[in-house]
Protein backbone atom coordinates (compact mmCIF):
# COMPACT_ATOMS: atom_id res chain seq x y z
CA UNK A 1 0.00 0.00 0.00
CA UNK A 2 1.36 3.45 -0.87
CA UNK A 3 1.70 6.11 1.82
CA UNK A 4 0.59 8.92 -0.47
CA UNK A 5 -2.17 9.50 -2.99
CA UNK A 6 -3.25 12.24 -5.39
CA UNK A 7 -6.59 14.00 -5.22
CA UNK A 8 -8.20 16.78 -7.24
CA UNK A 9 -9.54 19.71 -5.23
CA UNK A 10 -11.73 22.67 -6.09
CA UNK A 11 -9.41 25.68 -6.20
CA UNK A 12 -12.11 28.33 -6.70
CA UNK A 13 -15.80 28.52 -7.43
CA UNK A 14 -16.96 28.93 -11.03
CA UNK A 15 -18.55 32.22 -12.05
CA UNK A 16 -18.38 32.13 -15.84
CA UNK A 17 -16.19 29.84 -17.95
CA UNK A 18 -14.71 26.70 -16.42
CA UNK A 19 -10.93 26.32 -16.79
CA UNK A 20 -8.20 24.13 -15.37
CA UNK A 21 -7.41 26.96 -12.94
CA UNK A 22 -10.51 25.97 -11.01
CA UNK A 23 -8.74 22.76 -9.90
CA UNK A 24 -5.73 21.85 -7.78
CA UNK A 25 -4.02 18.45 -7.86
CA UNK A 26 -2.40 17.74 -4.50
CA UNK A 27 -0.62 14.87 -2.77
CA UNK A 28 -2.02 13.72 0.56
CA UNK A 29 -1.61 10.77 2.88
CA UNK A 30 -3.58 7.59 2.28
CA UNK A 31 -5.92 7.60 5.31
CA UNK A 32 -5.91 5.06 8.10
CA UNK A 33 -9.20 3.33 8.87
CA UNK A 34 -10.95 2.77 12.18
CA UNK A 35 -13.49 0.28 13.48
CA UNK A 36 -16.30 -0.37 11.01
CA UNK A 37 -14.44 1.37 8.21
CA UNK A 38 -12.93 0.28 4.91
CA UNK A 39 -10.22 1.53 2.57
CA UNK A 40 -11.13 1.48 -1.13
CA UNK A 41 -8.78 1.71 -4.10
CA UNK A 42 -10.60 3.83 -6.66
CA UNK A 43 -10.75 2.20 -10.10
CA UNK A 44 -12.93 4.64 -12.09
CA UNK A 45 -14.51 8.04 -11.38
CA UNK A 46 -17.46 9.73 -13.07
CA UNK A 47 -17.41 12.90 -15.12
CA UNK A 48 -20.76 14.64 -15.70
CA UNK A 49 -21.94 17.97 -17.08
CA UNK A 50 -23.80 18.69 -13.84
CA UNK A 51 -20.45 19.00 -12.05
CA UNK A 52 -20.05 22.53 -13.40
CA UNK A 53 -23.19 23.57 -11.53
CA UNK A 54 -21.87 21.95 -8.33
CA UNK A 55 -18.76 24.13 -8.69
CA UNK A 56 -20.77 27.35 -8.39
CA UNK A 57 -21.09 28.96 -4.97
CA UNK A 58 -24.80 29.48 -5.70
CA UNK A 59 -25.52 25.96 -7.00
CA UNK A 60 -29.13 25.96 -8.18
CA UNK A 61 -29.78 22.22 -7.86
CA UNK A 62 -32.15 21.77 -4.90
CA UNK A 63 -30.82 19.62 -2.10
CA UNK A 64 -27.28 19.59 -3.50
CA UNK A 65 -24.81 21.81 -1.62
CA UNK A 66 -22.08 23.44 -3.72
CA UNK A 67 -18.63 21.91 -3.58
CA UNK A 68 -16.34 23.63 -1.11
CA UNK A 69 -13.07 25.29 -2.07
CA UNK A 70 -10.13 23.25 -0.82
CA UNK A 71 -12.08 19.98 -0.71
CA UNK A 72 -12.06 17.11 -3.27
CA UNK A 73 -13.93 17.77 -6.50
CA UNK A 74 -15.90 15.05 -8.26
CA UNK A 75 -18.81 12.92 -7.16
CA UNK A 76 -18.99 9.22 -7.83
CA UNK A 77 -16.94 6.23 -8.77
CA UNK A 78 -16.32 2.54 -8.27
CA UNK A 79 -13.48 0.83 -6.53
CA UNK A 80 -12.18 -2.26 -4.77
CA UNK A 81 -11.96 -2.76 -1.02
CA UNK A 82 -8.29 -3.23 -0.08
CA UNK A 83 -8.59 -3.04 3.74
CA UNK A 84 -11.61 -3.76 5.90
CA UNK A 85 -12.45 -3.39 9.57
CA UNK A 86 -16.11 -4.13 8.91
CA UNK A 87 -18.02 -7.42 8.69
CA UNK A 88 -20.21 -5.86 5.97
CA UNK A 89 -17.48 -5.57 3.32
CA UNK A 90 -14.55 -7.85 2.57
CA UNK A 91 -11.26 -7.24 0.82
CA UNK A 92 -11.88 -7.62 -2.91
CA UNK A 93 -15.50 -6.43 -2.86
CA UNK A 94 -16.56 -4.08 -5.64
CA UNK A 95 -18.21 -0.95 -4.25
CA UNK A 96 -19.76 2.24 -5.55
CA UNK A 97 -19.56 5.59 -3.78
CA UNK A 98 -20.17 9.30 -4.25
CA UNK A 99 -16.64 10.04 -3.10
CA UNK A 100 -14.54 12.63 -4.90
CA UNK A 101 -11.70 12.52 -7.40
CA UNK A 102 -9.18 10.64 -5.27
CA UNK A 103 -7.06 7.50 -5.62
CA UNK A 104 -8.31 6.05 -2.31
CA UNK A 105 -11.47 6.48 -0.28
CA UNK A 106 -11.86 5.65 3.40
CA UNK A 107 -14.95 5.68 5.58
CA UNK A 108 -17.70 3.68 7.27
CA UNK A 109 -18.79 0.63 5.32
CA UNK A 110 -22.34 2.00 5.21
CA UNK A 111 -21.34 4.82 2.87
CA UNK A 112 -20.40 2.35 0.14
CA UNK A 113 -22.83 0.40 -2.06
CA UNK A 114 -21.69 -3.15 -2.70
CA UNK A 115 -22.22 -4.15 -6.33
CA UNK A 116 -22.39 -7.54 -8.00
CA UNK A 117 -20.01 -7.53 -11.01
CA UNK A 118 -22.02 -10.38 -12.57
CA UNK A 119 -24.75 -7.90 -13.57
CA UNK A 120 -22.59 -6.11 -16.13
CA UNK A 121 -19.52 -6.74 -18.33
CA UNK A 122 -17.27 -4.24 -16.53
CA UNK A 123 -17.31 -2.22 -13.28
CA UNK A 124 -17.41 0.97 -15.35
CA UNK A 125 -20.99 0.08 -16.33
CA UNK A 126 -22.09 0.93 -12.79
CA UNK A 127 -21.10 4.56 -13.43
CA UNK A 128 -23.65 5.20 -16.14
CA UNK A 129 -26.17 8.03 -15.92
CA UNK A 130 -28.79 5.29 -16.14
CA UNK A 131 -30.54 6.02 -12.83
CA UNK A 132 -31.29 9.56 -14.03
CA UNK A 133 -32.31 8.44 -17.52
CA UNK A 134 -34.52 5.63 -16.19
CA UNK A 135 -36.19 7.78 -13.56
CA UNK A 136 -37.03 10.50 -16.08
CA UNK A 137 -38.04 8.32 -18.99
CA UNK A 138 -39.71 5.34 -17.30
CA UNK A 139 -40.96 6.65 -13.95
CA UNK A 140 -41.91 10.25 -14.78
CA UNK A 141 -42.63 10.29 -18.53
CA UNK A 142 -43.75 6.65 -18.57
CA UNK A 143 -42.74 6.29 -22.21
CA UNK A 144 -43.93 3.10 -23.87
CA UNK A 145 -45.88 1.54 -26.72
CA UNK A 146 -47.44 4.11 -29.07
CA UNK A 147 -45.30 7.02 -27.89
CA UNK A 148 -43.16 9.20 -30.12
CA UNK A 149 -40.26 10.43 -27.98
CA UNK A 150 -37.91 13.35 -28.62
CA UNK A 151 -34.60 13.40 -26.70
CA UNK A 152 -32.31 16.43 -26.79
CA UNK A 153 -28.59 16.07 -26.10
CA UNK A 154 -29.12 12.50 -27.23
CA UNK A 155 -25.43 11.72 -27.71
CA UNK A 156 -24.62 12.59 -24.09
CA UNK A 157 -24.41 10.38 -21.04
CA UNK A 158 -28.07 10.75 -20.05
CA UNK A 159 -29.64 11.22 -23.48
CA UNK A 160 -27.97 8.20 -25.07
CA UNK A 161 -29.46 5.99 -22.36
CA UNK A 162 -32.84 7.73 -22.14
CA UNK A 163 -33.47 7.14 -25.83
CA UNK A 164 -32.58 3.47 -25.57
CA UNK A 165 -34.80 3.08 -22.51
CA UNK A 166 -37.73 4.47 -24.50
CA UNK A 167 -36.92 2.07 -27.36
CA UNK A 168 -36.74 -0.88 -24.96
CA UNK A 169 -40.17 0.08 -23.66
CA UNK A 170 -41.65 0.11 -27.18
CA UNK A 171 -41.58 3.78 -28.21
CA UNK A 172 -40.42 5.43 -31.43
CA UNK A 173 -37.46 7.68 -30.64
CA UNK A 174 -36.04 10.84 -32.25
CA UNK A 175 -32.80 12.38 -31.00
CA UNK A 176 -30.92 15.62 -31.55
CA UNK A 177 -27.16 16.13 -31.47
CA UNK A 178 -24.58 18.70 -32.56
CA UNK A 179 -22.86 16.99 -35.51
CA UNK A 180 -23.67 14.67 -38.37
CA UNK A 181 -21.24 12.13 -36.96
CA UNK A 182 -23.24 11.98 -33.73
CA UNK A 183 -26.52 11.85 -35.64
CA UNK A 184 -25.31 8.82 -37.61
CA UNK A 185 -24.07 7.20 -34.40
CA UNK A 186 -27.45 7.59 -32.71
CA UNK A 187 -29.26 5.86 -35.58
CA UNK A 188 -26.69 3.26 -36.65
CA UNK A 189 -25.20 2.29 -33.29
CA UNK A 190 -27.85 3.04 -30.66
CA UNK A 191 -30.93 2.20 -32.69
CA UNK A 192 -32.74 5.56 -32.60
CA UNK A 193 -35.47 5.67 -35.23
CA UNK A 194 -34.36 9.12 -36.42
CA UNK A 195 -32.02 11.93 -35.42
CA UNK A 196 -31.04 15.40 -36.61
CA UNK A 197 -28.32 18.00 -36.19
CA UNK A 198 -29.90 20.89 -34.30
CA UNK A 199 -27.35 23.26 -35.89
CA UNK A 200 -28.73 22.67 -39.39
CA UNK A 201 -31.91 24.70 -39.00
CA UNK A 202 -34.97 25.28 -36.82
CA UNK A 203 -35.62 22.25 -34.65
CA UNK A 204 -39.37 22.69 -34.97
CA UNK A 205 -39.14 22.13 -38.74
CA UNK A 206 -37.23 18.88 -38.28
CA UNK A 207 -39.64 17.66 -35.62
CA UNK A 208 -42.65 18.33 -37.81
CA UNK A 209 -40.93 16.43 -40.61
CA UNK A 210 -39.89 13.45 -38.47
CA UNK A 211 -43.00 13.36 -36.27
CA UNK A 212 -45.88 14.68 -38.41
CA UNK A 213 -48.43 13.58 -35.81
CA UNK A 214 -46.49 15.23 -32.99
CA UNK A 215 -44.35 14.01 -30.12
CA UNK A 216 -45.97 12.54 -27.04
CA UNK A 217 -42.88 12.47 -24.78
CA UNK A 218 -40.08 15.02 -24.54
CA UNK A 219 -36.89 14.25 -22.57
CA UNK A 220 -34.90 17.47 -22.40
CA UNK A 221 -31.23 17.80 -21.52
CA UNK A 222 -30.65 21.10 -23.33
CA UNK A 223 -33.39 23.71 -22.99
CA UNK A 224 -33.11 26.76 -25.22
CA UNK A 225 -34.58 26.75 -28.70
CA UNK A 226 -35.14 22.99 -28.72
CA UNK A 227 -37.45 23.23 -25.70
CA UNK A 228 -39.48 25.89 -27.52
CA UNK A 229 -39.65 23.66 -30.60
CA UNK A 230 -40.90 20.72 -28.56
CA UNK A 231 -43.79 22.81 -27.24
CA UNK A 232 -44.87 23.58 -30.80
CA UNK A 233 -44.42 19.99 -32.00
CA UNK A 234 -46.14 18.32 -29.05
CA UNK A 235 -49.33 16.33 -29.21
CA UNK A 236 -52.12 17.13 -26.75
CA UNK A 237 -51.33 15.70 -23.29
CA UNK A 238 -47.64 15.20 -24.12
CA UNK A 239 -45.37 14.58 -21.13
CA UNK A 240 -42.22 16.68 -20.74
CA UNK A 241 -39.43 15.31 -18.51
CA UNK A 242 -36.98 18.19 -18.02
CA UNK A 243 -33.58 16.88 -16.98
CA UNK A 244 -31.01 19.54 -17.91
CA UNK A 245 -30.24 22.90 -19.49
CA UNK A 246 -26.97 22.48 -21.35
CA UNK A 247 -27.72 25.51 -23.51
CA UNK A 248 -27.05 27.56 -20.36
CA UNK A 249 -24.29 25.45 -18.83
CA UNK A 250 -21.72 25.04 -21.57
CA UNK A 251 -20.46 28.58 -22.05
CA UNK A 252 -22.18 30.40 -19.23
CA UNK A 253 -24.38 32.40 -21.61
CA UNK A 254 -28.05 32.58 -20.81
CA UNK A 255 -30.33 30.94 -23.33
CA UNK A 256 -33.48 30.62 -21.32
CA UNK A 257 -36.31 29.01 -23.26
CA UNK A 258 -39.59 30.84 -23.59
CA UNK A 259 -42.61 28.87 -22.46
CA UNK A 260 -45.53 29.47 -24.81
CA UNK A 261 -48.13 29.34 -22.08
CA UNK A 262 -51.16 29.48 -24.33
CA UNK A 263 -49.95 26.54 -26.41
CA UNK A 264 -49.02 24.57 -23.27
CA UNK A 265 -52.43 25.26 -21.75
CA UNK A 266 -54.51 24.44 -24.81
CA UNK A 267 -52.53 21.24 -25.42
CA UNK A 268 -52.81 20.18 -21.76
CA UNK A 269 -49.05 19.58 -21.65
CA UNK A 270 -47.63 17.91 -18.56
CA UNK A 271 -44.32 19.58 -17.72
CA UNK A 272 -42.32 17.64 -15.15
CA UNK A 273 -38.91 19.03 -14.18
CA UNK A 274 -36.89 16.58 -12.09
CA UNK A 275 -33.60 15.80 -10.41
CA UNK A 276 -32.43 12.27 -9.66
CA UNK A 277 -30.24 11.86 -6.58
CA UNK A 278 -29.11 8.30 -7.41
CA UNK A 279 -30.49 6.85 -4.22
CA UNK A 280 -29.59 3.19 -3.60
CA UNK A 281 -33.06 2.02 -4.68
CA UNK A 282 -32.87 4.14 -7.86
CA UNK A 283 -29.45 2.69 -8.69
CA UNK A 284 -30.56 -0.90 -8.12
CA UNK A 285 -33.81 -0.42 -10.07
CA UNK A 286 -31.76 0.75 -13.04
CA UNK A 287 -29.08 -1.94 -12.72
CA UNK A 288 -31.65 -4.74 -12.85
CA UNK A 289 -33.24 -3.43 -16.07
CA UNK A 290 -29.86 -2.51 -17.55
CA UNK A 291 -28.43 -5.96 -16.95
CA UNK A 292 -31.49 -7.66 -18.43
CA UNK A 293 -31.51 -5.49 -21.58
CA UNK A 294 -27.78 -6.03 -22.08
CA UNK A 295 -28.18 -9.81 -21.83
CA UNK A 296 -31.04 -9.70 -24.31
CA UNK A 297 -28.93 -7.71 -26.77
CA UNK A 298 -31.43 -4.85 -26.75
CA UNK A 299 -29.14 -2.24 -25.26
CA UNK A 300 -25.74 -0.65 -25.88
CA UNK A 301 -23.74 1.10 -23.18
CA UNK A 302 -22.23 4.13 -24.94
CA UNK A 303 -19.25 5.31 -22.93
CA UNK A 304 -15.83 6.90 -23.14
CA UNK A 305 -13.01 5.87 -20.81
CA UNK A 306 -10.36 8.54 -20.37
CA UNK A 307 -6.89 7.26 -19.52
CA UNK A 308 -4.34 9.17 -17.46
CA UNK A 309 -5.33 8.63 -13.85
CA UNK A 310 -6.86 11.08 -11.43
CA UNK A 311 -4.91 14.02 -12.88
CA UNK A 312 -6.83 13.62 -16.15
CA UNK A 313 -10.24 14.23 -14.55
CA UNK A 314 -10.34 18.08 -14.78
CA UNK A 315 -9.51 18.13 -18.50
CA UNK A 316 -12.01 15.34 -19.08
CA UNK A 317 -14.75 17.54 -17.61
CA UNK A 318 -13.76 20.46 -19.84
CA UNK A 319 -13.71 18.20 -22.90
CA UNK A 320 -17.13 16.78 -22.00
CA UNK A 321 -18.64 20.25 -21.79
CA UNK A 322 -17.10 21.07 -25.18
CA UNK A 323 -18.95 18.12 -26.74
CA UNK A 324 -15.85 16.06 -27.50
CA UNK A 325 -17.21 12.77 -26.12
CA UNK A 326 -20.21 10.58 -26.69
CA UNK A 327 -22.08 8.66 -24.03
CA UNK A 328 -21.08 8.40 -20.39
CA UNK A 329 -17.59 9.58 -19.47
CA UNK A 330 -15.35 8.02 -16.84
CA UNK A 331 -11.69 8.38 -15.94
CA UNK A 332 -9.64 5.24 -15.31
CA UNK A 333 -7.69 5.61 -12.08
CA UNK A 334 -6.08 2.20 -11.51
Amino acid sequence: MPDKQCEVRLAQHVEDDLTLDHFDVVEVAVPEIGDGEVLVRVDYVSVAAAFKEFMRSDCQIPGVPPWKVGEPAGAGGVGTVVKSNSPDLAVGDLVQSFGGWQEYWAGPAQQFIKQNPQYVPSPVYFLSQGPTAYYGMATLAQAGEGDVVFVTGAAGGVGSLAGQIAKARGARVIGSAGSQEKVDWLVNELGFDAAFNYKDGPAVDRLRELAPDGISVFFDNVGGEQFEAAIQAARPHARFALCGALANQVDGKAEHPRLDLMTAITKHLEIRPFACYHLPEQIQNWVVHFGQWLQEGRFVFPHTIVEGGIKAAPQALLSLLEGKYTGNVTVKIS
